[in-house]
């Protein structure tokens, strides 16, 4: 499971013209699902990105997580994220999970980001979304349950 995580001042999605989910303080979640993804991968990522302390203190300094700040989370799924650009011009997503153990496993993973209490906000999954997003600082991290970065 990969995340792209983005600290944001705030962040909305649209679907078909519609704002579908908005947040203040908080972060910005794309979450991609592979095909070798389980609850485990799911618990990791949750817990690890609750937990990061990448929320400004009252020195300055990046020392505070997203359970610290009462932040917000908006989880966007985002499949491109297994996107595979090594070869050809075209990505291959041969390792993106299916769709229906990445809407399992999306749907997992808000699931524990709520249980710490987080308020979440969600984009639709499989819809085309326009997303924007104010990155604060800005901050943005990449996370893989695999460890591969």
């Amino acid at each position: 499971m990969r995340a792209v995580v983005q600290r944001v001042t705030k962040a909305s999605v649209t679907v078909d013209n519609e704002v579908v989910g908005r947040i203040s303080n908080g972060l910005v979640i794309l979450l991609g699902v592979g095909k070798d993804d389980n609850e485990e991968d799911a618990k990791y990522l949750a817990e690890k990105i609750v937990n990061l302390r990448i929320f400004d203190d009252e020195n300055g300094k990046m020392n505070l997580s997203l359970l610290d700040v009462k932040g917000q989370a908006l989880i966007i799924s985002q499949f491109t994220l297994y996107g595979d650009c090594r070869r050809g011009r075209r990505p291959s997503y041969s390792d993106s999970a299916p769709p229906d153990l990445a809407k399992a496993l999306y749907e997992k993973f808000i699931e524990l980001v709520k249980s710490y209490g987080v308020h979440v906000e969600t984009g639709i999954f499989a819809a085309h979304m326009l997303v924007e997003i104010h990155n604060d600082g800005p901050v943005t991290l990449l996370l893989d349950s695999k460890k591969v970065f």
